[in-house]
């Protein structure tokens, strides 16, 4: 598979690429942040990143005011295994070099498949800050070393927690496995409770 550049033309349907943050103290923080060898973890809302002061100016540029949580998902990825979207904007800054694997929920069939072939793989080096918009499918990212990956992930306040209603499991409600958060899962990845909607190859790189 190709992997491109945040900087190429391609990822402009994607995102952006953010500048004007300094985001020196944020990467300092996260090099103490646990990096599995063999697994990735995803944390929502890390207190130590939200009290720099580049979160409220992401709170403010990045979010227009609105109330944001600043985590990380850090360890060692290969595979594709699922895609989510959200209804808001997500914001990763990478500690490490990274790759992150992309498509448009606008290709999502009306059964709520979605062919991976259609995924395209780039490149976000270290300490580039960028912003996947909320009509972007993604994941976890992979590994673009094989000491794996940091990555800081900004999204609005309590996204991707458990959710405190039951939402039915019909239509595109059933892709919705936490707050903010719609997924449609690879039957390889075995992820409890998910729609297994990914037809295709579960992307390895």
């Amino acid at each position: 598979m190709e992997i491109q550049k945040v900087t190429d033309a391609a990822f402009g349907v994607y995102g952006k690429v953010l500048t004007g943050y300094d985001c020196a103290e944020l990467l300092e923080v996260m090099k103490r942040q646990p990096c599995p060898a063999d697994d990735v973890v995803y944390v929502p809302s890390v207190e130590a990143l939200e009290k720099l002061s580049v979160a409220e100016e992401l709170k403010k540029r990045a979010y227009g005011g609105l109330p944001i949580q600043v985590g990380y998902c850090n360890g060692n990825n290969r595979k594709l295994n699922a895609v989510e979207y959200h209804r808001s904007s997500e914001v990763d800054i990478a500690e490490s070099d990274l790759i992150l694997l992309l498509g448009k929920q606008q290709d999502i069939e009306a059964d709520h498949t979605y062919d991976t072939s259609k995924i395209e793989a780039f490149h976000v080096p270290a300490g580039t800050v960028v912003e996947l918009y909320a009509t972007t499918l993604h994941y976890a990212p992979c590994s673009a070393k094989e000491s794996g990956f940091r990555c800081v992930i900004v999204l609005p306040k309590d996204t991707n927690l458990e959710l405190d209603f039951t939402s039915a499991a019909e239509g595109e409600d059933k892709l919705i496995t936490a707050k903010n958060k719609w997924l449609i899962a690879h039957e390889d990845a075995k992820i409890n409770g998910a729609f297994c909607g990914l037809k295709g190859e579960n992307i390895t790189l």
